[in-house]
């Protein structure tokens, strides 16, 4: 008999699950911190309680499937590694699209001339001097490269060229656009590719983490990693790509709610520590987002799970937004629960909070904490004041207001905080949950220090927010149901047809809310959701009631609700693919732009059958390297043609192979 192990690394907890192969049905589950840095302590810790008290043995185990939303949450706090941009025969115009020039939130960008016109033509020569002369300058000081190069889905020459030299240069790791999508937008290449190069070292690290722990509990099986569309994929693909990776967790949430509620129409809503994600559930199916993956600000070219990813969840910073009136806003920064971070240091925090507690007025930074996460050697490649800063936490956490001496300090801190280095703590739903009774797991007397002092703060009149700890306190989870309650309507007005205004200004319209309300008056309005939602997360049991009965819907929660992502892990199939092109540059002329470079023929059936065989090896090869047993072969192709004078002009064939089937499971 062998079982399977689903692990779920979110921004909070990492989940683990067993499920009995043969009789399809969980036997054991557990949840242990997500530690930060040392991801190994963690997942060890989630992995070790769920097979005890599986009461198996790790040998037993056939196959480990990890999914995770470490690289979604990265994205929507605006976080991971500094990388630098190769950007071979682009302009100016070109970085500024797609919110190319945004995304490298000043990191290192190496212009280099060279390029491909549309037919795969070199256009000038790569520019091999000037990209030399600036690896040589840039002298380390960056986690990774991406490297974008002009018309690259069409000859991808130049990335290649640009890769080996950076490799021989640098021995960075490096990510080539063409790699990652078959598309000729050039700017939304090259940001998924950068998004790509900043994400490789924390989803390596993660699986290292995970493989470490097999190794050393006797787990000898494959491991397999969730990705964005629902798949499984090697781990060994997942450290190559993991941008690929993004959504994930909301992913496998999609394939454990099915697999735990049967329902096939339904609303998905999975609330973490960080995020919300909600999906929608058809005939038993999500969609697939055909514009790619769209994470916080950005609109990736990756393909994955049609999602509505919001920075809102059990962890989110609590906003005081300025006004006569108190009003509340959540998100979409993940803060660490002051309660939490009481658990771990309790003579900082609950000396600083008796300290503010005892003043009549509350300070700005009041009630925070910076918390290093790094272990041993500080990080490097730092600008003077984020040394400076660094410098105040190498002995451990200290207040914020210790970290940050002056105001030229706090921007210092926080590209810190983005690039992972540093973490605040501070008030957040989970503090409130403590105060109200419906959350036992760590401090909650800190939690209760912690948001007293937040009730002390004072409004545009002047006035304190709240009367005491519980009034604000239930003021948060109310802004966590309210701000869930808009993401599943947005998601909900997303999938109808017919409306004008964007589902953003539809879900918060005054007559929607009024008839969910059921106003009764002159006029009598009733509205509600048509679908049931499935409520996921460790901590939907105790919100998502609340949710349900604001939109009249039928709420389900699962038994495993708080494990489904890892349930997910497991449940799902694995699937590769590979995709190209065959376009038409002159009259009888058909190139198959290949891997290693543009073939030419004079006939159009023998360049897509070249780029047919070509794929399907490809596509076929990756398959055997993710140890996918009785593979499933399909191939779709778009032909796009013109009728010029009634007869049909051939523009371009997009192919795509896709290999499909079970992962395969170590036996004995």
């Amino acid at each position: 008999m062998s079982y399977l192990l689903g692990v779920d690394t979110g921004g909070t907890y990492t989940d683990a699950v067993v499920l009995d192969e043969g009789e399809d049905r969980v036997i054991a589950s557990a949840k242990a911190l997500t530690t930060r840095p040392d991801l190994a302590i963690g997942v060890g810790g989630a992995i070790d309680a769920a097979i005890a008290r599986a009461g198996i043995a790790p040998g037993q185990v056939g196959l480990v499937s990890l999914s995770t939303t470490l690289a979604t949450n990265a994205l929507v706090e605006g976080q991971g590694g500094r990388v630098a941009l190769v950007f071979i025969g682009f302009d100016q115009g070109e970085f500024r699209r797609a919110g190319l020039e945004e995304s490298m939130k000043g990191d290192p960008v190496i212009w280099v001339a060279g390029g491909h016109n549309h037919g795969g033509t070199e256009l000038r020569p790569l520019d091999v001097a000037t990209l030399r002369a600036q690896l040589d300058d840039l002298a380390g000081g960056v986690s990774g490269f991406a490297v974008a190069a002009s018309f690259a889905t069409r000859n991808p020459a130049h990335e290649l060229a640009a890769r080996d030299l950076i490799r021989q240069m640098a021995g960075k790791p490096v990510t080539c656009s063409h790699e990652l999508s078959a598309g000729l937008n050039g700017p939304r290449r090259a940001l998924t590719a950068v998004l790509n190069a900043r994400l490789i070292g924390m989803i390596d690290h993660l699986i290292s983490s995970c493989q470490g722990h097999m190794i050393r509990i006797g787990i000898d099986a494959p491991l397999m990693v969730v990705r964005g569309d629902g798949a499984l994929v090697s781990a060994t693909m997942a450290r190559e790509r993991p941008i690929e990776t993004i959504l994930s967790g909301p992913a496998a949430s999609v394939a454990g709610a099915r697999w735990l509620t049967g329902e096939t129409d339904a609303l998905i809503s999975d609330i973490g520590g960080t995020t919300t994600d909600v999906c929608l559930l058809r005939g038993g199916l999500p969609a697939i987002d055909p514009l790619g993956a769209r994470v916080g600000q950005f609109r990736t070219m990756v393909e994955a799970v049609a999602m509505r990813t919001t920075g809102l969840g059990g962890d989110s910073e609590v906003h005081l937004e300025e006004g006569l009136r108190t009003r509340l806003r959540l998100g979409p920064r993940r803060l660490v629960p002051v309660s939490l971070a009481a658990r771990d240091w309790p003579g900082l925090v609950h000396d600083a909070l008796d300290a503010w507690l005892a003043q009549d007025a509350v300070g700005e930074m009041d009630g925070r904490f910076a918390l290093p996460m790094w272990r041993g050697t500080p990080p490097l490649g730092l600008a003077p004041r984020e040394e400076g800063v660094v410098a105040r936490l190498e002995a451990g956490p200290v207040r914020l207001a210790d970290a940050v001496r002056t105001r030229l300090d706090l921007p210092a801190l926080m590209r810190l905080v983005a690039r992972g280095q540093v973490m605040i703590a501070g008030v957040t739903p989970s503090d409130a949950s403590h105060v109200l009774g419906r959350l036992d797991s760590w401090d909650a007397k800190a939690a209760r220090k912690a948001v007293t002092l937040f009730a002390k703060r004072r409004n545009g009149r002047g006035d304190r927010i709240a009367e005491s700890p519980e009034v604000i306190a239930q003021g948060i989870i109310d802004q966590l149901t309210e701000q869930t309650v808009e993401c599943l309507l947005e998601a909900a007005f997303a999938e109808e047809e017919g409306w004008h205004d964007a589902p953003e200004v539809l879900a918060r319209h005054p007559l929607l809310r009024a008839g969910l309300a059921g106003h009764s008056g002159i006029l009598r309005l009733n509205a509600e959701l048509a679908l049931p939602v499935i409520g996921l997360g460790a901590s939907a049991p105790s919100y998502y009631g609340a949710v349900g009965q604001a939109l009249n819907a039928r709420m389900i929660l699962p038994e495993h609700a708080g494990v489904a992502n890892a349930i997910g892990a497991v449940v799902g199939q694995s699937a590769v693919h590979a995709e190209g092109l065959v376009s038409s540059p002159g009259p009888g002329l058909f190139v198959a732009h290949l891997a290693e470079g543009p073939a030419r023929f004079n006939e159009r059936d023998k360049a897509i059958e070249r780029l047919r065989a070509a794929l399907e090896a490809e596509a076929r090869a990756k398959a055997v390297a993710a140890g996918v047993e009785d593979v499933r072969v399909t191939e779709h192709c778009d032909l796009t043609e013109v009728d010029v004078e009634g007869q049909p002009m051939f523009i371009e064939a997009r192919l795509r192979i896709r290999v499909t089937g079970r992962p395969r499971i170590a036996r004995g």
